[in-house]
């Protein structure tokens, strides 16, 4: 067993990345067996588990959405809040109640929350039922793992990685849009965030087996790719060769699939070349993801976001010059430990100045072995979930204001499925605003002009054209 070792994770110095090529040899052995697998957080979680169902989908088995018919269940969790710490061991109590009745069940945690020395010791403690804990560092080694479970636990957890995988394969769970990973980790350091503790410091792909993946997407038909990394523009900053993100963004963009996206960018950095690279392109989609987190000098310094409302303004402003009819949105969290009224107002402030074109809301959550959880908190939770719901509630008035300059015009939109809306299909807008569109199912996969008839505060309506 590697146990997890945050200290590791903590150590601020580089680390000497080693870069291998994965080809692994899965036989086939778990032929008519079905796996079941839930993915719980954020897009990289998502694609982690696109990983997953490579490999259970090489030793043979079949994807059933059915709990009760599954021989393999998969967890992929998420660790980023305590709620969805709080889904995860619920969801398992109905995994330990099916493992009664079927012995051979193989049940497997893996993700973000494998990574917390508290959660592993708690498994091992409550949780004896569970045949396979995995880390986010070695997921290749999910087949191994499975082919021996039903003897003993394996716990398989590395407390961090020096380690980047190259020629990974994946079981997409789309034909026309992709997740490119560029980078992982992150070494920012935000006080109130885990993901340097559960996915390790900055580590880039090399770009040139990037633009093979993204090559070989197009050749097969792919109309959109959106590039990961915890801090996807801090791409490049690690390998000190001489080039970055607006580097690799360029090179990603001559190639010619025809959207581009990216995920999940910090303010700190958002260069100016990124931003002249965005603008120059037609198939880098304008709309960026720019988490503010807060609107108080004194909230965004006791997280260490490295900038201030001034610097972010600053760098909103660019965007919003040069890149055309670009849409913005961000995160923000409210009642960070003994956040006042002052900052909280400080937080509406900016949301005013900015009008975003949505945001993600969230109140503060501690996580443990970050510094923000010790931090002494006077605000009560009541006081916390009133503010989220006027931060709502301004965020909501301008989705719906931004939304509604749409009404009347005439937009692409890449048909991605089948909506749940009235026999709809529906896709998004260069700019990612989902669209609810009267079309024949004949559309999917296609880039459409679409004529746009209604607006709401999450989504659009339209005829295509």
């Amino acid at each position: 067993m590697n146990k997890p070792d945050l200290c590791v994770a903590r150590n601020r110095e580089k680390v000497n990345i080693k870069y291998i090529n994965l080809d692994l040899d899965i036989k086939p052995v778990f032929k008519g067996k079905k796996y079941f697998l839930r993915t719980y957080g954020c897009q990289m979680n998502v694609h982690d588990s696109e990983e997953i169902k490579y490999y259970l989908e090489k030793l043979g088995c079949i994807k059933t959405e059915i709990l009760e018919e599954a021989d393999v269940v998969v967890l992929n969790t998420c660790a980023i809040r305590e709620n969805a710490k709080d889904k995860v061991f619920g969801y398992l109590g109905r995994c330990k109640h099916l493992k009664k009745e079927k012995k051979d069940l193989i049940i497997c945690l893996c993700g973000c929350l494998t990574e917390q020395p508290s959660e592993i010791e708690e498994i091992i403690k409550k949780h004896s039922y569970i045949d396979i804990v995995i880390g986010t560092h070695n997921i290749n080694e999910l087949p191994k793992l499975i082919l021996n479970a039903n003897k003993k636990q394996q716990i398989e957890v590395y407390s961090n990685s020096d380690t980047v995988f190259e020629n990974v394969k994946y079981s997409r769970d789309s034909k026309i849009s992709a997740w490119i990973n560029v980078a992982y980790g992150c070494d920012k350091f935000c006080t109130y965030c885990i993901v340097p503790f559960t996915r390790g410091r900055e580590r880039s792909r090399k770009i040139e087996e990037i633009l093979k993946e993204v090559q070989d997407l197009k050749e097969k038909g792919y109309q959109e790719i959106t590039l990961l990394g915890q801090n996807v523009n801090a791409y490049g900053n690690d390998l000190n060769l001489g080039y970055d993100f607006s580097t690799l963004l360029e090179e990603v963009a001559k190639i010619g699939i025809p959207r581009i996206r990216f995920v999940t960018s910090h303010p700190w950095n958002f260069t100016n070349k990124m931003i002249d690279i965005i603008a120059k392109y037609d198939n880098i989609m304008p709309y960026i993801h720019l988490p503010i987190q807060s609107g108080s000098d004194k909230i965004l310094k006791k997280m260490n976001r490295k900038y201030t409302i001034e610097e972010y303004k600053e760098l909103f402003n660019k965007i919003k010059e040069k890149v055309k009819n670009v849409s913005i949105t961000t995160d923000i969290i409210v009642g960070f430990p003994n956040e006042t009224e002052e900052d909280f107002e400080q937080t509406l402030d900016i949301v005013n100045y900015c009008k975003f074109d949505g945001a993600y809301t969230f109140i503060f959550s501690p996580r443990v072995g970050t510094a923000a959880a010790l931090m002494e908190d006077k605000v009560s939770i009541k006081e916390k979930e009133e503010r989220l719901q006027q931060l709502n509630t301004l965020v909501n008035k301008y989705s719906l204001e931004n939304n509604k300059k749409y009404i009347d015009k005439i937009v692409p939109v890449l048909i991605t499925g089948e909506s749940d809306k009235n026999n709809k299909i529906c896709g998004y807008t260069e700019t990612m605003k989902l669209v609810n569109v009267e079309g024949n199912k004949e559309l999917i996969g296609k880039i459409v002009d679409v004529k746009i008839t209604d607006a709401k505060s999450f989504s659009l309506d339209g005829i295509a054209i």
